[in-house]
């Protein structure tokens, strides 16, 4: 399983995202890299289809929901509508529910994996 997450520097959301995104991982039996993806410019974010940072891929699919569908890309702090109002991070059930389609994996967990976009 592939679990990514794609920030642009300066964009405090994506720190407080890996840790809870960790958690998340774990609760759920699933070990998996977690990917870090840096997107540095507006043509990346256009090649990567950033959506904003944070943004977390499962398998490659955004976790949020109508994601897919968007074309809105660009450097950006991203806001999640969920439930509970605009976050700065997805919702829990988005990414339960990502991980659960995208079924088991045996990977490894290694913090801090990146590349540039």
């Amino acid at each position: 399983m592939k679990v990514e997450v794609l920030y642009f520097e300066g964009c405090p959301n994506h720190e407080s995202l890996l840790p809870h995104l960790r958690g998340l991982l774990a609760t759920s039996g699933v070990t998996a890299e977690i990917e870090l993806v840096q997107v540095d410019d507006h043509d990346a974010a256009d090649r990567e289809r950033f959506l904003g940072s944070p943004t977390v891929r499962i398998n490659g699919q955004d976790v949020e929901p109508g994601a897919a569908e968007r074309d809105d890309f660009g450097l950006r702090c991203r806001l999640f509508a969920t439930r509970e109002g605009l976050r700065g991070l997805p919702a829990d059930e988005w990414i339960l529910a990502a991980l659960r389609r995208a079924g088991p994996s045996p990977a490894r967990d290694v913090d801090g994996a990146k590349r540039s976009a």
